[in-house]
């Protein structure tokens, strides 16, 4: 594909063109200034074309999508049509007029993440530190740590539901490759669906527990009998679906590395210990925080169900790649007994202490300030359900989520500013009416 970027046009409209036509105190318009797009184009060129291929959109149209879709929580469909109705949204991807028309089809956002990977991504969380301005007055970075589970886009998994998604996948690579099945069993299959919608009753419990076994075996036999007709070479393309249908099908209860979703088979499951949600299906992220700014300095994810403790050297490692600097001092809960220090960097842990100083007591307080952190990051930049795909939208998902809230915070701050001179400009202007006023009472008595 071939590389393109968006060159400013010095020709305006009929009057003025968008920068003209807009408040220059808004945050999207100040954030399109902050960021040093560049960054992005020279880090993201190589891997464009300049030979063949079909002209690419501007990496700046790209990625201003992608942060655009975090801050306010869109999918990619969404933030594709808004694009065209927000004269904001225009202009922080590089436009100078208005353009009427989608900017591309959505699917181009996916092949976008894809093509800049984890590296991209951490290149955009690293581009919303330094937005920030960071205070770098000399005193040691005190950093707050916690872990999460961010929740993948699959159903609640039971045993049931894996083989009956079996059974009308094998139906469809029979159908797909025209193996005549021996008995496709699809009036048997459906006659025990019926069955098993009883099994909390006293007259229909033991029949539905008679056809969840009669549905295993039936898959058993399609996934058997599909791996002895297909031809080689649709064998070897369907071999590692196969594969993993026989994996669903001799698991145990108890076994570990369990399949929980046929789309999403790296799925893990995690026990938080919380009373309203047992049970959560997706994958490990870890967070740091810098407590003197509350900055998101570092976003990780693990498909491992890891103790918290081993998370720790990657997250260190990714904050020295992103801000070039060791941590002076992390501090954790008690989920992360294990370690105390790594390299340079000292880890504490809540614990019983006679003689702890003041200024230790208020950092493990402000430790706890993490917590909102995450629940913000869930509820408003998409980190409570992921829905992009595989291990890599694991990755990516949780990065710009860190990323979209540390440049939201940075908005939220200026709009605070603009706000707070305006109303110093309102009160001087009171003030000095009002003092013209008793000026010309006076003068009037």
């Amino acid at each position: 594909m071939l590389s393109a970027s968006k060159k400013p046009s010095p020709q305006l409209g009929m009057f003025s063109g968008l920068s003209d036509q807009l408040d220059q105190k808004h945050p999207l318009y100040v954030l399109a200034h902050k960021i040093n797009w560049s960054v992005f184009e020279d880090a993201f060129k190589v891997h464009y074309s300049d030979r063949m291929g079909k002209p690419a959109k501007p990496i700046r149209l790209m990625v201003a999508l992608l942060i655009l879709k975090y801050i306010r929580n869109l999918s990619d469909e969404s933030v594709v049509e808004q694009w065209a109705e927000n004269l904001y949204y225009q202009y922080f991807s590089g436009e100078h007029q208005f353009q009427p028309a989608i900017p591309c089809v959505a699917t181009e956002l996916v092949a976008f993440r894809k093509r800049i990977g984890e590296t991209g991504t951490e290149l955009i969380l690293k581009e919303s530190i330094r937005v920030n301005e960071p205070p770098d007055d000399g005193a040691p970075t005190v950093i707050s740590v916690d872990t999460t589970v961010q929740e993948k886009n699959i159903t609640y998994p039971t045993d049931d539901k894996l083989y009956k998604k079996i059974i009308t996948k094998c139906w469809k690579i029979a159908d797909k490759e025209g193996v005549d099945l021996r008995q496709s069993y699809t009036f048997t299959v459906k006659k025990l669906r019926h069955q098993q919608r009883f099994n909390r009753t006293k007259s229909g419990a033991k029949a539905a527990r008679k056809a969840s076994k009669k549905i295993k075996v039936i898959a058993g036999r399609l996934v058997r009998e599909l791996a002895r007709k297909l031809p080689l070479d649709a064998l070897g393309t369907h071999l590692p679906a196969l594969k993993l249908y026989q994996r669903v099908l001799t698991q145990k209860r108890n076994d570990t590395g369990k399949i929980y979703s046929l789309h999403e088979p790296d799925v893990k499951c995690y026990t938080k210990g919380k009373e309203h949600k047992k049970y959560e299906f997706g994958s490990k992220v870890s967070f740091l925080v810098c407590q003197q700014s509350g900055i998101i300095m570092g976003a990780l994810n693990f498909t491992e169900t890891l103790h918290d403790s081993r998370t720790l050297p990657e997250v260190l490692e990714q904050y020295e790649r992103l801000t070039g600097k060791e941590a002076a001092e992390v501090f954790a809960d008690r989920g992360y007994r294990g370690k105390t220090q790594y390299r340079s960097t000292k880890i504490h842990l809540p614990k019983p202490e006679k003689n702890i100083s003041k200024a230790k007591r208020k950092k493990h307080s402000r430790r706890a300030a993490i917590e909102p952190v995450i629940g913000h990051l869930k509820s408003d930049y998409r980190l409570c359900r992921n829905y992009l795909k595989g291990i890599l939208g694991d990755m990516m998902n949780a990065i710009l989520a860190a990323a979209a809230m540390n440049f939201k915070r940075a908005m939220n701050l200026w709009r605070t500013e603009a706000h707070s001179s305006w109303q110093l400009i309102q009160n001087l202007i009171l003030f000095v009416y009002s003092t013209f006023l008793s000026q010309k009472s006076k003068m009037t008595f």
